[in-house]
């Protein structure tokens, strides 16, 4: 699990790495101007520290036997009950209870674009949006896969789930703090 947070640091590091282009640079000094850069960069620790936390919260749940319909860690997780259990327990947010539910609420976003905490779906029944996981960066998801396993790690580019995806999803906090900077009126 170490590995995983180590990697989660680095890309948290490397997202709050000053700009060098001449156009972000004018783009902060209008925020600047605006009284909003320290609050975007503020956001911007909040977001990290929530998807952080999201991840970690779902890494100690490794070795969680499945178990279909299930939605605690005492008696084991489906997919579905997995993902709304770390979303419930690490930001407050109720997801609906099936895979293709919480793909239907969920924001599409495009593969290149996933972030850890964002939602991955597969068609693994003959049917879309059958399987759901929370993409933790690596091409690396975590899941309840199927009855006799447990919650694990797996490789997205692994053949199996290469042919099985069906897209990615993000789950938008009901206030979100980036848009409310971007709209926020100039200070007087």
């Amino acid at each position: 699990m170490s590995r995983w947070l180590c990697f989660l640091l680095l890309v948290c590091a490397q997202a709050h790495a000053a700009p060098s282009s001449t156009r972000s640079d004018e783009i902060d000094r209008i925020l600047q101007e605006r009284g909003l850069l320290t609050q975007l960069q503020e956001v911007r620790h909040d977001v990290a520290d929530r998807t952080t936390t999201l991840v970690s919260t779902a890494m100690g749940f490794l070795g969680v036997p499945y178990r279909r319909g299930g939605s605690n860690a005492d008696t084991g997780f489906d997919c579905s009950g997995f993902v709304r259990t770390i979303f419930e327990q690490a930001k407050g947010l109720a997801l609906p209870r099936r895979a293709n539910e919480q793909a239907a609420a969920t924001e599409v976003i495009d593969k290149k674009d996933l972030q850890p905490g964002d939602l991955v779906f597969f068609n693994t029944m003959r049917r879309a949006f059958s399987h759901v996981g929370i993409y933790v960066g690596d091409g690396k998801f975590i899941h309840a896969p199927r009855s006799g396993a447990t919650v694990r790690v797996e490789d997205m580019s692994g053949s199996y789930w290469q042919r099985r995806f069906n897209g990615a999803r993000r789950v938008a906090a009901e206030d979100d703090p980036i848009e409310a900077i971007a709209n926020a009126p100039a200070p007087r």
